[in-house]
């Protein structure tokens, strides 16, 4: 009699590490992310359906539903949720778990101070990952529209009052600034998709000199409509994303989102191989662009001065 034997563990197939990614935004919005995410995993030996599986859970801009998706990711047993929105979204999913390790992938404000994480250094907790302070960057934004149209003098601000950062915004670090460079703010509450057209019914006979568009999740679920009618107003518009003007919008000011996506890989993969996330320090944006759409910019008929081209990272033309 031959008896073969055969190591058991050898017959067991690999382990597939399921990443459950919540998004703020829909599947069309984040594939940019997305595919950025998957490639430098890959580039780290991550293949998917080899070692790796994604579920995605996308909250299209409603925050009510941030809650029921976290669950939805802690019900299927992921071992890691990869969240890509601001506060709310990060808040959803740690109340959702205690112990499933959390990553950032660019959340919109400063995770110690909203009560997400002990401190940047040490989080403590389940979380880490990278934080692009958005918010913080709002009045920036502000100042490098004056300044590529120093005539303007009333700016409209769309904005969800639910988001916590956008209602911040308005009522703090916008009104600051715009006393400074002598603006009046006009905030145009959106709470629902519904509620775009009412505002921008509005805005065609209020005409404000300008729109600012808030780096909250219900606005990027939305970005197509809000470049669509600031092109047809013939009015310009700043957002917190290069994306945003690549697709029509004039202007934008934020962390270069793309510099970070290695990075988020990098935490994924040291949590995959055993650090725990609290242990792994919240890294800030290293690198911030200016993004101007000179095309936009004659669409509507407007000349961008040359100082502010000259200190743009990037020009559409």
């Amino acid at each position: 009699m031959v008896v073969v034997c055969s190591s058991v563990a050898a017959q067991q197939p690999p382990k597939i590490l399921r990443i459950g990614y919540l998004s703020t935004a829909d599947a069309s919005y984040e594939s940019t992310r997305s595919n950025a995410i998957r490639a430098s995993l890959r580039d780290l030996g991550y293949i998917e359906g080899q070692n790796i599986a994604f579920e995605y859970r996308y909250a299209e801009g409603k925050l009510t539903r941030y809650p029921e998706l976290a669950a939805e990711l802690v019900g299927l047993k992921v071992d890691i949720i990869l969240v890509t929105g601001g506060s709310a979204m990060v808040r959803a999913a740690t109340n959702a778990s205690k112990t499933i390790p959390i990553v950032m992938a660019g959340a919109a404000s400063d995770p110690a101070k909203a009560g997400l994480v002990e401190s940047l250094a040490r989080p403590g907790g389940n979380v880490t990952g990278i934080t692009i302070f958005s918010g913080e960057l709002s009045g920036k934004r502000l100042e490098l529209l004056k300044e590529a149209l120093p005539k303007i003098s009333r700016v409209a601000v769309l904005y969800d009052p639910a988001s916590p950062s956008g209602a911040f915004d308005v009522k703090e670090t916008l009104p600051q600034t715009a006393r400074a460079l002598g603006l009046t703010m006009q905030p145009c509450e959106i709470r629902a998709p519904e509620d775009f057209e009412k505002v921008f019914s509005a805005l065609k006979h209020e005409r404000p000199d300008a729109i600012y568009v808030s780096p909250v999740a219900l606005m990027g679920a939305n970005q197509k409509r809000t470049i669509s009618f600031a092109l047809k107003s013939r009015l310009p518009s700043i957002y917190s994303n290069r994306d945003a003007v690549d697709a029509g919008g004039l202007m934008s000011y934020g962390a270069d989102l793309a510099d970070s996506y290695p990075r988020v890989a990098t935490y994924l993969d040291r949590i995959i191989k055993g650090a725990k996330p609290g242990d792994l320090p919240i890294e800030r944006p290293t690198k911030f662009d200016l993004v101007v759409n000179l095309k936009t910019a004659k669409q509507i008929g407007l000349t961008i001065p040359p100082n502010v081209l000259a200190r743009a990272d990037r020009v559409i033309r």
